[in-house]
């Protein structure tokens, strides 16, 4: 046991240290979604309603979760990298479980991912976004985020062993985060769909993240939080939803990686 704690522990700093020295890796995870922030916050802000709130308010955390999505590219990007560039080769000549290699990748993506979560939390600040609950509250609500982000790793982990190649990878990952995104109560509220897309929108993981941030943010205005079981039990769901996925995908991913790794 410690010697995996050992080894995801060192490949966890490998990662680590090659960010540091391609810092441009960091401007998908701090410049855009602060961009994307800025578009809808102000953009589209003036054409769309949230009943009782503010929409950088209700944004924030729609743009938190949609950035823990990414994940699934990035993971999936890098596994395919290390496929590539013979790093996997390496690492089977070497008393190094398989586990320990994606628990490693994973792992750094999620801490990337928190980078992620302060820059958009600052933006938001300049923006007049701020968290109502306090700040207990709002470590909960980032908490949930990136266990989301870190289930999201996992798929992307599996998506990049089972197709390797980039092209397919990117397409693939937009297949899987566009539908999560924009069928969640990410950008715009749920209310005015009709009952059987708003029923659908509302079982969907990203929309029970969101809803269980916005609460632990104070996000949520007067009246529109909604009925819908989802909604009322949103914390809960949130988390169980996050470690089923992470529960299917990382066995899905270290078999795929021993196979990988095999040939």
């Amino acid at each position: 046991m410690m010697d995996t704690v050992s080894d995801v522990c060192a490949l966890f700093g490998r990662h680590v240290r090659h960010i540091a020295r391609v810092p441009e890796k960091l401007i998908s995870v701090t410049v855009m979604p602060v961009a994307y922030l800025a578009v809808f916050g102000l953009l589209f802000g003036s054409a769309i309603t949230v009943p009782g709130g503010d929409y950088v308010q209700y944004l924030v955390a729609g743009i938190l979760a949609q950035t823990m999505l990414m994940n699934v590219s990035s993971t999936a990007l890098g596994v395919a990298e290390d496929l590539g560039n013979g790093l996997v080769d390496r690492f089977r000549a070497m008393p190094i479980s398989t586990g320990s290699v994606l628990a490693a990748r994973t792992g750094a993506n999620t801490a990337l991912s928190a980078v992620s979560c302060v820059t958009i939390c600052a933006g938001g600040l300049v923006l007049g976004w701020r968290p109502r609950e306090g700040l207990a509250s709002a470590a909960a609500a980032l908490a949930l985020l990136l266990l989301l982000g870190w289930a999201m790793s996992w798929v992307g982990a599996v998506v990049g062993l089972v197709l390797r190649a980039n092209d397919a990878i990117t397409s693939v990952a937009f297949l899987v985060v566009l539908p999560l995104t924009f069928l969640s109560n990410a950008f715009i509220p749920l209310s005015g769909l009709p009952d059987w897309l708003a029923t659908a929108c509302e079982w969907n993981p990203v929309s029970v993240v969101v809803a269980a941030c916005r609460d632990l943010f104070g996000d949520l205005p007067a009246g529109s939080a909604g009925t819908g079981f989802p909604v009322q039990h949103a914390a809960p769901l949130a988390v169980t939803m996050a470690l089923a996925l992470a529960a299917l995908a990382a066995p899905a991913a270290v078999r795929a990686y021993a196979r990988a790794a095999a040939r």
